[in-house]
């Protein structure tokens, strides 16, 4: 069957790049799944495909996909495995995020785009701290960032920072005590920079989501990348979010692989009772009928996002509502569609063996991944009954 989604050779040319790539990491997926180990062997095979440079703009040497290629590839590694495609996905998304957004000063954008092109090196932003609520939604970090002469002395703790093990440099927020706001700031590893192994989690157990502590940092002046000034959207508001569609892709993909495994099981598996194999079960054809309207939805939703985003770009600001709606509807349609699958492969999907286990896991974190489910749910009945601002909706 053709993939509809799939609209030119160019993007059939990228689907079957990333399929490819796919299909070699699922190799030893299991593998990095079980120790929780950090699949550096799977970044290795990325970085010689250029994968890394996907999103980097063609100026400065790379690919410059757009959002609709960038879920097309994400979508189908994750196929092979969920854990490498969400730690690069934060990858991909920052560089098409900040060459859309411009918030950066453009040497230093254009250094970090060398950098991901020349030498392998991954970007992500670290974010996140324990207790302290969402911060790019406006809670203030719990990471200091104290002006001294010739830039800052930053302090505080990042939690959950996936790819921290391979990272060479990254981003973060900071208060700014002085100047009473957040900024960004560009982190480059050095003695001072410590990561803690606290990555043990019950799914995408191989991002390497550890902590990480700032020791009275020192970063120089040109590190600090933007403020985040009031009424002023910041780069993680900005076009509506749309980038963040990135993250359904991935759990998406994860159920799409759940698919595969399910449809070739039903027409390969024989049953003695039905003399055929259970697919001619009628049972087993409700669950897949069910499966593939989840399915088709799910990706229904997202590439028509994509493709209004690309088709009319004026119209990105005003879509956070979809993004956060595409988000809940294509992670528990994932969750569902694994679920269900499971019930046709029956108790050997339970076993450490089987790559649904680890399917079953993986897609089980999508409901942690922000906007959560209640905050969408709440804020669409608030903006229906109260009249709300779509500020809510910030991730």
């Amino acid at each position: 069957m053709s993939d509809v989604f799939i609209r030119n050779e160019r993007e059939q040319q990228l689907v079957q790049y990333a399929s490819k790539l796919a299909q070699q990491i699922d190799e030893t997926a299991g593998k990095y799944d079980e120790s929780g180990e950090f699949p550096f062997e799977h970044f290795k095979i990325l970085e010689e495909a250029g994968y890394f440079k996907l999103t980097v703009p063609k100026k400065y040497g790379g690919e410059e996909i757009s959002l609709y290629e960038m879920l097309l590839v994400q979508e189908q590694l994750a196929k092979g495995d969920a854990s490498t495609a969400l730690s690069v996905g934060w990858h991909l998304l920052t560089f098409l995020n900040v060459r859309e957004a411009k918030t950066w000063p453009e040497p230093i954008f254009a250094e970090l785009c060398h950098k991901a092109v020349k030498e392998g090196s991954l970007l992500n932003i670290i974010n996140s701290e324990r207790g302290k609520g969402n911060i790019s939604r406006g809670s203030l970090p719990g990471t200091i960032a104290k002006k001294v002469p010739g830039g800052y002395i930053i302090t505080g703790e990042k939690a959950f920072a996936s790819l921290a093990p391979i990272l060479k440099q990254f981003t973060i927020i900071a208060y700014i005590e002085e100047e009473n706001l957040t900024a960004e700031f560009l982190i480059t590893k050095n003695d001072q920079v410590e990561v803690i192994n606290t990555w043990d989690a019950m799914g995408m157990r191989a991002t390497g989501s550890h902590d990480i502590i700032f020791h009275e940092t020192f970063v120089p002046e040109e590190a600090l990348l933007y403020k985040h000034r009031p009424n002023e959207v910041n780069r993680f508001l900005a076009d509506g979010r749309v980038y963040s569609l990135e993250i359904p892709a991935v759990y998406l993909g994860v159920a799409g692989a759940a698919r595969d495994y399910v449809i070739d099981f039903a027409k390969n598996t024989y049953s003695y009772s039905l003399e055929n194999t259970i697919a001619h079960a009628s049972h087993v054809q409700q669950k897949m009928g069910e499966i593939e309207v989840l399915y088709r939805t799910a990706r229904r939703t997202l590439y028509s996002i994509a493709a209004q985003v690309e088709q009319n770009p004026a119209i990105k600001d005003q879509l956070s509502e979809d993004v956060s709606i595409a988000k809940y509807v294509i992670c528990n349609n994932a969750i569902d569609i694994v679920t269900k699958a499971m019930q046709v492969v029956g108790g050997r999907s339970l076993s450490k063996a089987n790559k649904f286990q680890r399917l079953f896991r993986d897609v089980q974190c999508s409901r942690f991944n922000p906007p959560a489910d209640d905050v969408v749910i709440a804020q669409l009945a608030k903006g229906l009954l109260i009249d709300v601002k779509q500020e809510a909706f910030q991730l």
